[in-house]
C-alpha cells in the first residue's frame, strides 16, 4: 500500500461530507495512520467516531487561533506519533456577514478573522508541526477558485484564498531544504458544512456542472484520491503547486454551449435555469 508505515495529522475534519475527511480516507485505505482534531465539544462529537471509523485514538483539542492549543499539539503528535510523515490543514472560517452582499462593505474585524483562520492557521499550524515532522514530508492546503478568480457571494473568503495560495509557495521554499513539500488542492464546489454559509450554492453547483469540460461536479473521493498522492511518496517532486480538482472548470473561458430537449442551442446558464 502506498502510504502503509506514514502518519500524519489531519486538521479540519467536520463530518463524513467534509473534504478533509475524504483525504483521510484515501490515506487510510492506503495504510496511513491518523490523528485528528477537533474545534471544540460540539465538533468533538463529530470527529471522535470518525477517528475510530479509521482505527485512531489521537484525537486533540486545537483552535488554531489559540497559541497554547498549538504548543500542546507539538507535544501531544511527538508523544504518540513521535513523528509524523504528513500533514493536511483545512481550516477555513470567515463571518457569515462578510459573505453576504458587496466585498466593499467588508468590516475591519471580519477581514482579520478570515485572513487569521484561513491564512495564517496554516503558517502556524506548520511551524508547529515542523518539530515532529520527518524530513521529505508533506503538508497539504485547500483552496479554491474564488483566490484567483471572482466567484460571486465568495467575498472576503476569495482574498484569503488568494493569500493563501501564495503562502503555499513561501512555505514551500522554507521547508524545501528538508525535502519537506507544500501544496494545495483546489477543489471545486462540493456541498460541504463550509459551503453551506454562501449565498445560492445550490446555483453554483449547477453551473459548475453544466460548464465543466466533464460536465460533471467533483466528489470527497475524487478529491481524497489526489490528495493522497500529493501527501505520499509518488509525488516527492511536487512543491508550491495548486493542483486543481474540479472536472477541468479552471480551464473555461466562457460559458459552454450545450442542447436542450428539442436540440436547440443555448447558453449552460439557460440550461440550468
Amino acid at each position: 500500500m502506498i502510504m502503509k508505515g506514514k502518519r500524519g495529522l489531519i486538521v479540519g475534519v467536520a463530518n463524513n461530507k467534509s473534504i478533509a475527511y475524504g483525504i483521510a480516507k484515501a490515506c487510510h485505505e492506503q495504510g496511513a495512520e491518523l490523528a485528528f482534531t477537533y474545534l471544540n465539544e460540539s465538533l468533538e462529537k463529530r470527529v471522535r467516531p470518525i477517528a475510530e471509523e479509521f482505527g485512531s485514538k489521537c484525537v486533540y483539542e486545537l483552535d488554531v487561533n489559540n497559541p497554547e492549543h498549538l504548543s500542546r499539539l507539538t507535544d501531544s503528535l511527538k508523544n504518540d506519533f513521535g513523528s509524523i510523515d504528513f500533514l493536511v490543514h483545512s481550516v477555513a472560517y470567515a463571518p457569515r456577514e462578510a459573505l453576504e452582499g458587496s466585498f466593499l462593505d467588508t468590516t475591519r474585524e471580519a477581514f482579520d478573522i478570515a485572513m487569521g483562520t484561513s491564512v495564517y492557521s496554516l503558517v502556524s499550524l506548520t511551524r508547529a508541526c515542523m518539530p515532529v515532522m520527518n524530513d521529505g514530508g508533506s503538508i497539504l492546503t485547500l483552496t479554491y477558485l474564488g483566490g484567483p478568480k471572482y466567484v460571486p457571494h465568495y467575498n472576503v473568503m476569495g482574498v484569503a484564498k488568494a493569500a493563501l495560495e501564495s503562502s503555499v509557495r513561501y512555505l514551500a521554499v522554507d521547508c524545501g531544504s528538508r525535502g519537506i513539500r507544500v501544496n494545495a488542492i483546489s477543489a471545486g464546489p462540493i456541498k460541504t458544512l463550509a459551503a453551506s454559509g454562501i449565498g445560492d450554492f445550490r446555483t453554483i453547483l449547477k453551473w459548475n456542472e453544466a460548464n465543466t469540460p466533464l460536465k460533471k461536479n467533483v466528489t470527497t473521493q475524487e478529491v481524497g484520491n489526489s490528495g493522497m498522492y500529493l501527501l505520499s511518496d509518488l509525488s516527492k517532486g511536487v512543491s508550491g503547486e495548486i493542483h486543481y480538482v474540479d472536472a477541468g472548470y479552471n480551464i473555461m473561458g466562457m460559458g459552454a454551449v450545450t442542447k436542450d430537449s428539442e436540440g436547440k442551442t443555448i447558453m449552460a446558464w439557460d440550461a440550468i435555469k
